[in-house]
């Protein structure tokens, strides 16, 4: 390790440097109103040390071609390089135009679209400048750059305390290899931290430790092209840049290795962002990686020359993808949940001769869900080779999920005969891990072990023969293991109690049914208590002006189709919203599209979206609750009745038929007079949607209770506490868990 400056008479190492330089920046920003949280300061010291890695590159660059004699054009002209703002503290001339801008100066020049630059002159911001820059004449960086700042912000309000930071970071030379692989340790430290304090941007980290163990268990090597899809900070592609790397024997495999063996997609503003820095710090410094949505290709038209070698990814849990983009699928395989749509894509694009990998992270309900989850799963198992499966606990995620997760690993070889099984489980002193007492690399060394060794030799390891599985209408991958004790107090009348008490809750739901459409048979056949209402009568035209202002965040509304209902879009400063007079909303404000109303583009708002705007595209009423009632109003959009109100009132024969205010306002609906009425029958609609939600998972639950009837009663004969099971039991309880040994 290098030593630097004296600090107390010891020498300072460079880990000991950069760590007070990053420190101090991050302590600098915590002055600044405009950043809450290192979920807030962690990317804008990235977009910073960007820039400043960027100029340092430049710098090399241009020497190197100087030596060679060959004309060298950079990417970011003057005034916009990093020296022209931001001059070194040293006499030496090294090209920029040396003034230090600070203050509102500072802040104009990067956040506006036009300012005083640091010539002097006026003419585009920094940003402005930077989201302009076009590959097309050779320079692919250029398009990178510009893809980093479509998305980043500066969050900075004090232009004085942005000075401090930019100093600081001045003094990390990105030009030392020494420096750079100090940093990229020093980065990882920071994701995780941001991770373990971020909430829902947690779901842009992957645990080292199983970043890790895939990558090794994939193997990916020098001139195989790998691909992560859902990249968010990079992890699985530094991890195989890694893995690749000592194998590099020749200039040609690692130059292959830098431009053409890497590439991830990344559709998130931040995670790209963050993986674009991840991965330049680690050393690769032409980072290929897509901004936009990895699901917006039809699947159809993904051919051999858009297929990879190796996939590794971890893709969003609980996504919802849009219609646009789950019509890109075959059609008996659509989804909204995202883990799906991947699973799908991850298949279409591994390359067929020779063979591709692939390893992706999926949770629990990937394995068993039904709707078009059995077929995506035979699928798999039909035309692929899934030949592991690795089974992880609870807190692998912490704290962004808790949730149960898989490791499926499988190639195109396809089809499956046979699928090992390893069930990881946390140290025997707690029950599962946690951000404080994360997952160790350690801990995975048995079921790398006996991967490679294709082994079942374990308490923790099983084989699943394919065909079992197939022959399962549900092609449920959710086995059990075989080889597991059974506890002494798990008696088989007590597991057939718990049953019986399961199908007793059961009876109860489809009780619940009944009483809750008796209600509604009631309260309909009480014609007497009923009347007709316009839809004018109900909703009041609400028009609240709000004039977007820069440097103040936004929250903006989406109005889905097809009765999806109102979410918020995006929050984003004003600066970036183009419109500026637009309406503001309030949580139970009924509001519409009147573009796509006749689309079931219409719903109510919801308090995550109170105070969002909207333009004047659409239109927002309130709701006269002395008529009806918000809830019943919310049940009305979801009916075919109110659609048809819609479509009625948008007259014309071209796609843009727009809504006609006068004609939808004149529709009418009957309500009950009564508004206590009301509300019984809202009850009696929100005890039908709670079952319609709640059904599929308690059935779910009974498949897999089942037999563990018949796993206590071969307990209760022949124990299992401290007796080793014989390979023919194990056949015999994994036969009726779905399951196999071979």
């Amino acid at each position: 390790m290098a030593r630097r400056a004296k600090k107390d008479g010891q020498p300072v190492t460079t880990a000991q440097r950069l760590r007070a330089v990053l420190k101090a920046c991050r302590d600098t920003m915590r002055k600044d109103k405009g950043l809450s949280g290192d979920v807030d300061r962690l990317p804008m010291l990235t977009w910073i040390m960007f820039l400043k890695f960027l100029d340092d590159m430049e710098r090399v660059r241009s020497d190197e071609a100087a030596l060679e004699r060959k004309p060298f054009r950079p990417v970011i002209d003057p005034p916009y390089r990093w020296r022209d703002w931001n001059p070194p503290n040293s006499d030496v001339d090294d090209g920029g135009l040396h003034n230090a801008m600070t203050g509102d100066v500072l802040t104009a020049f990067i956040n506006q679209d036009e300012a005083v630059r640091p010539d002097g002159e006026r003419g585009p911001g920094l940003f402005a400048y930077l989201r302009s820059l076009d590959g097309g004449g050779g320079l692919a960086r250029a398009d990178v750059i510009a893809s980093v700042f479509r998305g980043t912000v500066n969050r900075m309000q004090s232009g004085y305390i942005l000075r401090d930071v930019l100093d600081k970071v001045g003094e990390i030379h990105f030009s030392s290899s020494e420096e750079i692989h100090t940093l990229s340790h020093l980065y990882e430290s920071m994701l995780k931290e941001m991770r373990d304090a971020a909430g829902d941007s947690g779901e842009f980290y992957t645990p080292r430790p199983l970043v890790q163990v895939i990558v090794r268990a994939v193997d990916p090597q020098p001139g195989e092209v790998v691909l992560d899809p859902a990249a968010g900070t990079g992890g699985f592609l530094v991890e195989a840049y890694e893995h690749i790397r000592p194998l590099a024997s020749t200039i040609e495999e690692f130059d292959r290795l830098q431009r053409s063996t890497l590439y991830g997609i990344e559709a998130k503003p931040l995670p790209y962002l963050l993986c674009q820095m991840n991965l330049l710090l680690h050393g690769i410094e032409s980072p290929q990686i897509d901004p936009l949505n990895a699901l917006r290709f039809r699947l159809s038209e993904i051919g051999e020359r858009e297929r990879v070698d190796v996939i590794v990814t971890n893709p969003p849990f609980g996504g919802e993808e849009e219609k646009g983009i789950q019509r890109n699928f075959p059609q008996d395989l659509q989804t909204a949940e995202t883990a799906l749509l991947f699973l799908q894509l991850v298949m279409r694009k591994l390359r067929r001769r020779p063979p591709g990998r692939a390893a992706v992270v999926v949770p629990n309900t990937t394995l068993f869900y039904p709707s078009v989850a059995p077929r995506v799963r035979r699928h798999l198992l039909e035309n692929f080779r899934l030949h592991t499966v690795l089974r992880l606990p609870k807190g692998v995620f912490e704290p962004y999920t808790d949730i149960e997760t898989n490791v499926l690993f499988f190639n195109a070889e396809g089809p499956t005969e046979s699928i090992l099984y390893y069930q990881l489980r946390p140290p025997e002193d707690r029950k599962q891990y946690t951000k404080t007492r994360p997952m160790e690399t350690v801990e995975l060394a048995e079921f790398l072990e006996l991967m490679a060794a294709r082994a079942a030799d374990s308490p923790n390891a099983w084989w699943v023969k394919a065909d079992a599985v197939l022959s399962d209408p549900g092609c449920s991958l959710d086995l059990h293991n075989p080889k597991e004790a059974v506890s002494t107090g798990e008696d088989p009348w007590l597991v057939l109690e718990k049953l019986t008490g399961s199908l007793s809750d059961v009876r109860s739901r489809f009780d619940a049914l009944s009483s809750a459409l008796s209600t509604i048979e009631r309260v309909l056949k009480d014609e007497g208590q009923w009347r007709s209402v316009r839809l004018g009568d109900v909703l009041t035209r609400r028009k609240d002006v709000v004039e977007i202002q820069g440097g103040v965040d936004y929250k903006r509304l989406r109005i889905q189709v097809k009765g999806r209902g109102v979410v918020v879009r995006d929050e984003v400063p004003g600066d970036e919203i183009g419109t500026k007079r637009q309406f503001q909303v309030e949580a139970g404000q009924f509001v519409l599209s009147k573009i796509d109303a006749r689309n079931g583009a219409f719903g109510i708002v919801h308090d995550s979206c109170d105070g969002a705007v909207i333009t004047g595209n659409f239109w927002a009423y309130d709701v006269r609750r002395d008529v009806m009632r918000p809830r019943l109003l919310h049940y009305l959009t979801f009916s075919d009745a109110f659609l048809h109100f819609c479509t009625l009132s948008s007259p014309g024969a071209t796609n843009r038929r727009y809504l006609q205010e006068e004609l939808f306002l004149d529709q009418t609906t009957r309500v009950p007079r009564s508004t206590e009425e009301q509300d019984e029958l809202c009850d009696a609609l929100d005890a039908i949607s709670a079952e319609v939600r709640t059904q599929e998972t308690t059935v779910a639950a009974l498949s897999k209770r089942i037999p563990m009837v018949l796993q206590s009663a071969l307990h209760m004969l022949f124990g299992g506490d401290s007796i080793e099971v014989s390979e023919a039991a194990a056949d015999e309880v994994a036969a009726a868990d779905g399951g196999g040994t071979t």
